[in-house]
């Protein structure tokens, strides 16, 4: 998992917590790299679970809503440090749809060796399927980056959640009547 991940992880919870708290599951966790991260580094993901478990543990938060609210703060994130995936795009469908083709595209050209989730989607004249696959299982992340989306393009869409037996899970945007 790219280091951008674990930095923007570390920088919310200093933002939301404390940078005490940051310094505390570190410990905690004591991942292999020892919490020092580079943007552009590769890390085990194991990591992040890690620290995200410890962040439970001190903060009674369950680690679902802790790596959901990650995702909504990526998304933010996303936004300010590559506005160019942004421009000319008016709903979050929209951006949704591209993520495999244009975003992924894009990012594995600059970092050839990222672990990227995949996203199958499937446009409907109401909404969009997008069918999410990961080793890493980090699908409350997606459904928060999901959110983050409809929640950044304002967009009147109601997002359902199907966990499939296989470990693949469908996201079901479908607009609001």
């Amino acid at each position: 998992m790219k280091g951008m991940v674990f930095t923007e992880f570390l920088e919310m919870v200093e933002d939301k917590f404390s940078a005490d708290m940051v310094d505390d599951i570190i410990d905690d966790s004591a991942p292999p790299s020892g919490g020092a991260y580079t943007a552009v580094g590769t890390y085990d993901h194991n990591e992040l679970v890690g620290m995200v478990v410890a962040l439970s543990q001190r903060s009674g938060l369950p680690v679902p809503a802790l790596v959901h609210a990650f995702g909504v703060h990526l998304f933010g994130r996303f936004h300010a440090l590559y506005p160019a995936f942004f421009g000319g795009i008016t709903s979050a469908v929209d951006f949704l749809y591209g993520i495999e083709s244009v975003i992924h595209t894009e990012v594995r050209k600059l970092y050839p060796d990222a672990q990227l989730p995949s996203f199958d989607c499937e446009r409907l004249p109401d909404g969009l399927n997008m069918l999410y696959a990961s080793p890493r299982h980090f699908g409350d992340l997606a459904e928060g980056l999901i959110a983050g989306a409809v929640a950044h393009f304002g967009d009147p869409v109601n997002v359902t959640r199907v966990n499939l037996p296989d470990g693949a899970i469908r996201f079901e945007l479908r607009n609001k009547a």
